[in-house]
């Protein structure tokens, strides 16, 4: 049994494109397989001098603490600093690299396996230190995550790309979000490449597409890889009733 560990960088989470993400998934994503949940810390930033005076703001932001409490996470605070800079700019900062790093490489004596969601690259030298420490270090990010922290993890996946971690732009059971692979662009046809959160862990599967049936005016976005896709997974009557893409969009990240 895998003893695992998520640590998440929640401002850098929130301003990256990951707001709204669902921490009942996490955990989920977390205790699949041959994994359970050890430990589960959240690294959220509280303006004091707004939670002070603004009634609203504070109901809004205990509520969501407590949200992410009832699904298991430890929540530690990282209290707003309000300071002027040289040029006379009033600047706000609420950084728990430190206190998410040195959580980490204690707790990581107990444990085999750390979740980092992040895409800082400050925390390249924590992922090292934890995999010399025998930890395997997995990097969930959003948008504008460093490619050498990509390159240092054990691995790394988009958070857009884990099931029912984000919400889709639009609701349906069939709705996907996924990668493009293998596409021809001479003939208009490919593979999306999307996964399933299941008991045993996340999946990968793959769904046959043409680029007639996307909303996207450049066919060649379907040549990189890196560009993310949500769609729907139907049967098609006119070749056997094979499951196919269809009502393609790009993801806006």
């Amino acid at each position: 049994m895998l003893k695992t560990g998520i640590y998440v960088d929640a401002e850098n989470v929130r301003l990256c494109g990951g707001y709204g993400m669902r921490y009942d998934i996490l955990a989920e994503l977390a205790n699949a397989g041959n994994s359970t949940l050890l430990r589960a810390n959240s690294y959220l930033a509280e303006d004091r001098s707004r939670t002070k005076d603004d009634d609203e703001y504070r109901q809004k932001l205990y509520r969501y603490h407590d949200i992410v409490r009832q699904c298991g996470f430890k929540v530690i605070k990282k209290y707003v600093k309000h300071f002027v800079d040289d040029e006379g700019i009033l600047t706000t900062k609420a950084n728990a690299d430190m206190d998410l790093a040195i959580d980490a490489l204690l707790q990581a004596r107990n444990l085999d396996r750390v979740i980092l969601l992040t895409g800082d690259s400050d925390f390249i030298r924590l992922v090292l230190a934890l995999q010399n420490m025998g930890c395997r270090v997995e990097v969930i990010g959003f948008n504008h995550v460093s490619k050498e922290l990509k390159e240092a993890a054990d691995s790394y996946l988009s958070g857009f790309l884990i099931p029912g971690l984000l919400p889709m732009a639009t609701d349906g059971a069939n709705r996907r979000r996924g990668i493009p692979i293998k596409y021809n662009q001479d003939r208009g046809f490919g593979f999306m490449r999307y996964y399933l959160l299941e008991p045993h862990g996340l999946s990968t599967e793959t769904v046959f597409f043409h680029c007639s049936k996307s909303t996207v005016a450049n066919d060649a976005l379907f040549l990189d890889s890196s560009n993310i896709f949500e769609f729907e997974i139907v049967l098609n009557p006119e070749n056997n009733n094979r499951t196919e893409a269809v009502q393609i969009t790009l993801l806006e990240t």
